[in-house]
């Protein structure tokens, strides 16, 4: 299959990742190329040149406009839109077989609806406002969407969910995260260093609990670590750095636990499963999915209780390190991630001719299309 990823454009898609979403459209974009798809990345320039890559903006934005301070702010949305706007045309016109968005921007969804454009839209992140319109407004037997968890189904769609909405859960390469069968004592906590993902509520639990710990990530809100975080270094608390995918499973595998502190609904917990598939036992705030995707392999706590947390870490201790690793292969691997998009791909395609009444989207909601646009792209 021709295919067309669409990744948001935030940051790079590249390795060391910023975060899930640029680990996942990287792995998804490395994994169907090993399949043999013929693939292209729409990304902003500066990803991984390793790729067939599109670029949608000259440069991630986040280097130049910091989501933390210009989230939902019209100079953002203009940038937003404007890369998404052309990305669209070149989406529409590229003779893709299939699209698989990730962009978390309403155009590409209405535009899939609106056109007949083959397409899978992943939902890596709870509603907000701008993209939950799009989504609610353009599910069709070609434009299907996914949630990488029950929970995120239910959040997205709290009512019955509808046919073309999808759980395909994310998934790792195993051999990228060798399993040790024995840690050295301490913790680690690995992901954005942002409020969200509670990075201070790991290192109060770890002081209480007397366990080592190891804080690994990107420094995304600078203020957040200079007045939450870095106060409570010292004394067994150690930031580690950004480390890359090698570095960082290397520095799990000597771990014996990891804390996962998600202050937010959490749609899945990739760096969770990362860990477990070294051998770890999670500790966690029962957020989200959280407990849905650690199960038995995870401890659990209260949202922002430390005192709870470091007993959860205390009691994840005990759990045996082989049965993190083989939830990770029963469950989480990207080769079962990957079938079931293929699957998907294949059902979009099919129903690419499939009769559905035209729609209409304003203008702010989607570029017009142009005339005459067909509905439906060619079959290669």
């Amino acid at each position: 299959m021709r295919i067309a990823v669409v990744s948001h454009i935030r940051h790079p898609i590249a390795a060391p990742f910023m975060g899930g979403m640029e680990a996942h459209s990287w792995h998804l974009v490395r994994g169907l190329m090993a399949r043999g798809h013929d693939v292209t990345l729409f990304a902003s320039a500066d990803s991984d040149p390793a790729f067939r890559l599109h670029p949608v903006i000259g440069e991630h934005y986040d280097r130049t406009y910091p989501w933390h301070r210009f989230h939902g702010t019209e100079t953002l949305n203009a940038v937003l839109d404007d890369a998404f706007g052309a990305g669209v045309d070149a989406l529409r016109s590229g003779g893709f077989d299939v699209v698989h968005n990730n962009s978390l921007h309403r155009y590409p969804p209405r535009m899939a609806r609106r056109d007949g454009v083959p397409m899978v839209t992943s939902l890596h992140v709870p509603p907000f406002e701008a993209l939950s319109r799009a989504v609610l407004g353009a599910a069709a037997p070609w434009a299907r969407f996914t949630v990488c968890s029950d929970r995120q189904r239910q959040v997205w769609w709290p009512g019955r969910a509808p046919d073309e909405a999808h759980v395909v859960a994310n998934g790792i390469d195993p051999a990228d995260w060798s399993y040790a069968a024995q840690g050295d004592g301490s913790a680690v906590w690995a992901g954005r260093i942002t409020p969200t993902k509670g990075t201070h509520l790991a290192a109060q639990a770890a002081r209480i609990a007397g366990v080592p710990l190891t804080i690994f990530g990107t420094i995304e809100h600078r203020d957040y670590f200079e007045d939450s975080v870095r106060p409570l270094l010292g004394g067994g608390i150690r930031y580690g750095g950004h480390l890359a995918g090698a570095d960082l499973a290397a520095a799990f595998g000597r771990a014996s636990a990891m804390l996962f502190t998600p202050l937010w609904d959490e749609p899945f917990g990739l760096a969770a499963i990362e860990a477990m598939a070294c051998g770890l036992p999670v500790a966690a705030t029962d957020m989200g999915a959280v407990r849905e995707v650690l199960g038995s392999c995870g401890r659990y706590a209260p949202p922002g209780d430390a005192p709870a947390l470091a007993r959860a870490l205390r009691a994840a201790l005990d759990i045996p390190r082989h049965a993190p690793r083989a939830r990770v292969e029963a469950r989480y691997t990207a080769a079962r991630m990957i079938d079931s998009y293929e699957r998907l791909y294949a059902t979009a395609i099919a129903a690419r001719t499939t009769p559905a009444e035209p729609v209409s989207f304003p203008a702010w909601e989607l570029p017009a299309a142009p005339d005459p646009q067909p509905r439906m792209v060619a079959a290669q």
